[in-house]
């Protein structure tokens, strides 16, 4: 792996950022991608060909989610790491923040790690639906969004952990714990964070409790956490575009995942 001047601010290097940018720009190259729309499905299309193991999972209204596995040296043992790939339907809209960023880390990690080498099994679930229709207001969120991360929730009811990728890819990364996220699964991954060199991205704060694709996991008892820095301007707006999504802050969070999971 060729180290580059972004990546060298870490203390390792096992996770590629221009994989990571590989990534967001292939979604992105799909243009918006809301859920059910044939810009979705072919995207998911791409990415269950290129994530191990993986298959389908329906999802109510059509949708579908994508969900990959790396085995590891105990079947039973699941540790869920989870993003979401469809955009909000708002015209032009790309997301490449909100949605790109977390499902490029995902891939890059999930492509990248040796089955058998770590002891859990790693699911890896890509959410289709996560956004709530158009239609819908804001106040209606959780009874509309979170449509994937429902089914595949109960799916995984027994999993160990999960670990949700979303607004990770902006520059200045700032990401405190999100305030229903686990305290003791934060605590492993700050202490991850500051293995890599990447403490910075994970201040000593608590943010707000934001719903989320880890919101059904927790429901079930499902130890969470929400790696997500909502301080974004370009929330909801168009200006989410590739010129807002640093390869650094993808290095930093996917550098301090790939540490995180073996401790787990």
């Amino acid at each position: 792996m060729t180290t580059t001047t972004a990546e060298a601010h870490l203390r390792v290097n096992r996770f590629s950022e221009t994989g990571a940018m590989h990534w967001v720009r292939l979604q992105l190259a799909y243009g918006p991608r809301p859920a059910g729309s044939p810009a979705a499905r072919k995207l998911s299309a791409r990415l269950h060909s290129l994530l191990p193991h993986s298959r389908y999972e329906a999802v109510p209204g059509g949708l579908r989610n994508v969900i990959g596995v790396v085995p590891g040296k105990d079947r039973r043992d699941v540790i869920v790491v989870g993003a979401h790939y469809d955009t909000k339907d708002i015209p032009g809209f790309l997301g490449a923040n909100d949605g790109a960023a977390g499902t490029a880390i995902l891939m890059e990690l999930a492509r990248h790690l040796t089955p058998g080498t770590l002891h859990p099994t790693l699911v890896f679930a890509l959410f289709d639906g996560e956004e709530s229709p158009d239609d819908t207001p804001d106040s209606e969120f959780e009874q509309t969004g979170l449509r994937g991360s429902k089914v595949a929730a109960r799916a995984y009811r027994h999993a160990r952990a999960m670990i949700l990728l979303d607004f990770v890819g902006n520059a200045n990364l700032r990401i405190p714990r999100e305030a229903s996220s686990d305290a003791d699964l934060w605590a492993e991954l700050r202490d991850a964070a500051a293995r890599v060199g990447a403490a910075s991205a994970f201040p000593p704060a608590t943010g707000l409790d934001i719903l989320d694709d880890h919101t059904p996991f927790e429901a079930l008892g499902v130890p969470s956490i929400d790696l997500i820095d909502f301080d974004y301007p370009c929330y909801h707006q168009l200006c989410d575009d590739l010129s807002h999504v640093s390869g650094k802050s993808l290095d930093e969070v996917g550098e301090t995942v790939r540490a995180l999971l073996p401790r787990l």
